[in-house]
């Protein structure tokens, strides 16, 4: 199917696996360290004591001039080493994070394999198929970026040092209105036609 998209990701960061499995286990807090791509995360379900089952709705960009709207699951909680999710919405699909210790680095896989299903992309994607994925490594490569700041400012020791640390890169270009009260509208409009939300 052409709108059918496999991407794997590596990182590699100085840092401690725990600390790292914290950050990106902590999706609600992405819109602060990873502004970029993410515009705001509502919780919808908070999922077991482990996290397994937890539901949150996210409005994200990569580089190019479009936003997605989506949800995911956990589905498997491996702490520290990663966890897996199922995805749906402007795409469906599921993605793996996999976490690894190597001295003093973290290496951290992406598996995301997923099929787009939002009107445009679904269209284009037999024309832009290189396009999407180069906005996906984009989104990523930004990711990256910004997980090394984030690790930077929680070893900072010193308010001196901390002033140092630069911000983490934005969006590429503005969101009209406010990306957070969209969001939420949504959420609240689809749990009352559904009867279960939980914004």
């Amino acid at each position: 199917m052409s709108a059918e998209y496999a991407f794997l990701t590596h990182w590699r960061v100085a840092g401690d696996l725990q600390m790292v499995s914290d950050i990106l286990g902590e999706a609600e807090d992405f819109t602060r360290w990873w502004p970029s791509v993410y515009l705001d995360i509502v919780e919808r379900e908070p999922g077991d004591a482990r996290g397994v089952g937890k539901v949150i709705e996210l409005y994200t960009k990569g580089w190019l001039p479009y936003t997605l709207r989506w949800s995911c699951r956990v589905t498997e909680e491996r702490k520290p080493h990663g966890f897996s999710i199922e995805a749906w919405g402007d795409f469906i699909g599921s993605g793996v994070w996999s976490l690894e210790q190597r001295g003093a680095f973290v290496d951290v896989t992406y598996d995301w394999r997923i099929v787009a299903d939002k009107p445009l992309l679904r269209r284009l994607s037999f024309l832009l198929r290189p396009v999407f994925a180069a906005n996906h490594r984009w989104a990523m490569a930004r990711g990256e970026e910004s997980l090394r700041l984030e690790l930077a400012r929680r070893q900072a020791t010193t308010p001196e040092e901390l002033e140092r640390i630069p911000a983490p890169p934005g969006p590429t270009w503005p969101v009209p209105g406010n990306a957070k009260t969209l969001l939420r509208g949504a959420a609240r409009t689809e749990g009352t036609a559904h009867g279960a939300g939980h914004a």
